[in-house]
């Protein structure tokens, strides 16, 4: 299905070599969002093979290029005054290759109806005979 020269299209960069280090991480992570989406098509009594192709090389395509962009979505930010500056990282990644939810969404779009919405509504209580009678 995916190779890495699809994600180094979807990247706008060449492909590694085959026999870099970087290859192999994109493979692995590339294994690993099937990886995913086969698990989820078992929890659901489907196949990968019942999901419509396009839409699962642009999910695995998309989800290891964002791993590729940010492996663990570090930030660092640093203030520079003068003389002197400080820093700070955040972190907040899976460590991992992961899947969005808009990209669940793509591939089983049920997942939007299986939400539920709640609408404000509300129907007057029937009059009940004397219920003014005070005023």
């Amino acid at each position: 299905m995916v190779n890495p020269d699809d994600i180094a299209a979807a990247l706008g960069r060449p492909t590694p070599a085959s026999s870099s280090a970087e290859y192999a991480q994109w493979t692995y992570w590339i294994s690993g969002a099937e990886l995913l989406i086969k698990a989820e098509a078992a929890r659901r009594g489907t196949t990968v093979a019942a999901l419509d192709d396009a839409t699962v090389t642009y999910v695995v395509t998309e989800a290891v290029k964002a791993q590729v962009l940010h492996p663990d979505d570090a930030t660092q930010v640093t203030v520079s005054v003068d003389d002197g500056s400080t820093s700070r990282s955040y972190r907040s990644g899976t460590g991992g290759v992961s899947i969005r939810a808009e990209w669940w969404g793509l591939l089983w779009p049920s997942l939007a109806s299986d939400s539920f919405t709640i609408t404000p509504a509300a129907e007057p209580d029937p009059a009940t005979p004397g219920a003014l009678a005070w005023l």
